[in-house]
């Protein structure tokens, strides 16, 4: 069940696309797996017995089927893990619990040790799923090998917008009421928290930051500013992360530029595995 990404994804796709995105579903990922997660059942698929292990993260909407292009492309020596968050997909729905950062990032560990996959592991994560990766190296950076952060939702990406491109914000909260599913909502109300301290972010874990260099046409200046400058504080929120735009890549830069995002994972995976100790 693909994507709604459109939130915060740059949240200004129009509403017909958001909705055509929700309703697309064919993939021909592996049949998925089912961990029991406290409350809800959550399911996901992994392949191989390397490490570091390829940890896929999507984004507001999604399930796991948006990484299927780049998980084709990867060489079979390359282990992975992808996985549908609750409410989405194969996976159960929770309810009255919150959908924050770091509950996500805690959810994923707890998801990745009940599916055998062991640390340490590259976290691969699109849209507000890169803000889940980036959650969970800070909480457990001792797990992480690496991160690589596709066009990522920065931590206060809702609260620029509102401030700053008011006329943007205004269509999101009316495409939330309309067309965002209960998980998408709570997701949406819990982006940001819990990432308050995030220029703390002590531990220096390798990342590289892909953004994109298409944008929609109803996208006013003022957000297009809003971004790029979101885009760039980036690199001072991740010690250490570069940062490169993908030519011809929309949001979805898995989908429009797929080869160049496995080809970005496996040498990033030479580039850790030549520096382990």
């Amino acid at each position: 069940m693909p994507s709604a990404h459109c939130f915060v994804a740059q949240f200004s796709r129009a509403a017909l696309l958001m909705l055509a995105l929700l309703l697309a579903s064919c993939t021909s990922l592996p049949p998925h797996q089912i961990a029991q997660v406290g409350a809800v059942q959550i399911a996901w698929i992994k392949s191989g017995t390397t490490t570091p292990v390829v940890v896929f993260q999507s984004g507001l909407g999604d399930g796991m089927a948006p990484w299927e292009a780049v998980i084709e492309r990867l060489p079979q020596a390359v282990s992975y893990f992808a996985y549908d968050r609750p409410g989405y997909g194969s996976s159960g729905s929770v309810s009255d619990q919150p959908r924050d950062p770091c509950r996500i990032a805690h959810e994923l560990r707890e998801t990745l040790r009940s599916a055998n996959v062991p640390p340490p592991y590259l976290l691969v994560g699109h849209s507000i799923g890169g803000q889940y990766q980036y959650a969970f190296a800070k909480l457990f950076p001792e797990d992480v090998a690496g991160m690589v952060l596709l066009d990522p939702t920065h931590p206060d990406h809702w609260s620029e917008m509102q401030l700053n491109a008011p006329n943007v914000a205004a269509v999101v909260t009316g495409l939330k009421t309309v067309a965002f599913s209960s998980a998408m909502k709570a997701e949406f109300d819990g982006q940001g928290i819990c990432l308050e301290s995030r220029k703390l972010f002590t531990a220096r874990v390798p990342t590289r930051i892909l953004v994109r260099t298409r944008h929609d046409l109803t996208e006013t200046p003022a957000f297009r500013t809003m971004v790029e400058r979101l885009e760039v504080d980036w690199l001072s929120i991740v010690p250490g992360a570069t940062r490169r735009a993908v030519e011809g890549a929309g949001h979805y830069i898995q989908k429009d530029k797929p080869d160049v995002v496995a080809d970005e994972i496996v040498s990033f995976l030479r580039f850790i595995q030549s520096h382990s100790p």
